[in-house]
């Protein structure tokens, strides 16, 4: 049987190597959507969130869990929303209270188990919220390490989990970088963001994109230079969480500081 630590050793040399992380942002270059397209497919699926826009209100992860038949109450989300607030003094402190299901109700900060933090306002350098989900890898470590083809990826792009091929071994949720993957309380299998999958392969928006108002969520297709999504990212300065891992993530973010991990 191998062991925890030689499995979390191998899947590190499957998501890009032995690489110093040297920072969890790493800064977009467009230039590598021209190379590529040399495989003749027509449509690759991405997501845009301008973090500008965020206002942490929860709607999204409402809506998603409403969607996707995660149960309400449980205390996992396939999408949730992290509050950074910065002090002064140079710490960053964060927090996500139930994924952010219903907003950021308390001013302090939550650090678990019952207990806050206040922050007075004199102390705050800076405060925003970070939209997160599955970044559906072009190089997903999830689909390499999964014994028994479960998650595998669709031809646009996707990557997918098949609840009735998913024996619970926990693999892919040790193996993503993001941390973006749990077990199902009801279906006890492996759950992830889709990008609704069901929704977007019909010409429709994914939940959270409905439910967001201030429009802080996109998706779209990178294959298509028409596409909005594709103009902002071919032409603003965006960036992608922990590029350093090889994994190629198509989630991109308009706004991100240093302080996002």
């Amino acid at each position: 049987m191998i062991s925890r630590r030689n499995f979390c050793k191998k899947s590190l040399l499957v998501a890009g190597g032995l690489a110093i992380l040297l920072s969890a942002l790493e800064l977009f270059d467009p230039r590598r959507l021209e190379a590529e397209k040399g495989d003749g497919k027509k449509v690759r699926w991405v997501f845009l969130v301008d973090t500008h826009k965020c206002v942490g209100c929860g709607f999204c992860v409402k809506a998603c869990k409403i969607e996707n038949e995660v149960p309400y109450d449980a205390n996992v989300t396939r999408t949730w929303v992290e509050r950074y607030v910065v002090t002064k003094d140079g710490k960053t402190h964060i927090d996500s209270p139930k994924g952010a299901r219903d907003g950021f109700e308390d001013t302090r900060i939550d650090i678990g188990e019952g207990k806050f933090q206040e922050i007075k306002n004199e102390e705050i350098s800076k405060a925003f919220f970070v939209p997160k989900l599955c970044n559906q890898c072009d190089n997903p470590p999830c689909v390499q390490v999964c014994p028994v083809g479960a998650t595998y990826q669709t031809a646009d792009g996707v990557v997918l989990v098949d609840r009735k091929w998913c024996i619970g071994c926990g693999y892919c949720v040790m193996g993503c970088p993001y941390g973006v993957r749990f077990f199902h309380p009801v279906y006890h299998v492996a759950e992830k963001c889709n990008f609704c999958y069901h929704r977007i392969s019909q010409g429709m928006q994914t939940a959270c994109v409905d439910a967001c108002p201030f429009g802080a969520r996109k998706v779209g297709n990178i294959r298509d230079p028409q596409d909005p999504v594709t103009k902002v990212i071919t032409t603003d300065r965006v960036n992608v969480l922990k590029e350093e891992y090889g994994t190629t993530p198509q989630v991109f973010y308009l706004g991100l500081t240093k302080e996002v991990k």
